[in-house]
């Protein structure tokens, strides 16, 4: 099968989504959305610095595996708030091709 990133990402959204809407014990989805959103915040800020300790100890397959987590809770918390990838996309694509410098001074003009 040929997925591109975004059908990957899209379709374990999509399971997040279903555990959400038909919670099961079995479902460690299910558990933390039922624990709520600082649970799930934990678990994001847990697998943040898991990565940035994979990043720092250099190891390939464990960095693979700690950004695989990342992801993962990163989309548990999109699904918690139904925000779908397709937002996030959007704001890259809006980003791509800028400078970072300047989207940053941009956000900061909006707020």
């Amino acid at each position: 099968m040929n997925e591109s990133r975004e059908d990957i990402l899209q379709a374990v959204y999509q399971v997040i989504q279903d555990r959400k809407a038909n919670p099961s014990e079995k479902s460690y989805t299910a558990s933390l959305m039922a624990k709520g959103v600082d649970t799930i915040l934990k678990k994001l800020g847990e697998e943040a610095t898991e990565l940035v300790i994979a990043g720092k100890g250099g190891g390939r397959d464990e960095i693979v595996y700690e950004t695989a987590d990342l992801f993962f809770h990163t989309l548990v918390l999109l699904g918690y708030y139904d925000i779908a990838p397709d937002e996030i996309y959007a704001e890259l694509r809006r980003r791509f091709g800028l400078s970072g410098l300047a989207e940053k001074a941009s956000r900061v003009s909006v707020k």
